[in-house]
């Protein structure tokens, strides 16, 4: 065995340790309530962008504040799952 195959597998090792470790997520899913379901419709036959557009009219500082720290408000699914039953 060379001295690149060692490295390459060492490397592919750490790299699976490393996820392995990961933290569980801890972000909320999309909730699957009355007010969130036709998101649900949205995201399966158009694709996330199009229901994020619609995040907004109630996510925002008048109705449901986002916290402080929170990221970009304009990637909601990128870390707030939809999570569909099949």
């Amino acid at each position: 065995m060379k001295k690149r195959d060692i490295f390459l597998l060492l490397g592919a090792l750490a790299l699976i340790i490393i996820l392995w470790m990961a933290p569980e997520e801890t972000t909320q899913p999309v909730p699957k309530d009355d007010i969130h379901l036709k998101f649900y419709d949205i995201v399966k036959n158009d694709g996330k962008k199009a229901a994020e557009k619609f995040c907004e009219d109630c996510h925002n500082d008048d109705n449901i504040p986002f916290s402080e720290d929170h990221p970009s408000k304009f990637r909601c699914l990128f870390c707030h799952k939809v999570k569909f039953d099949d």
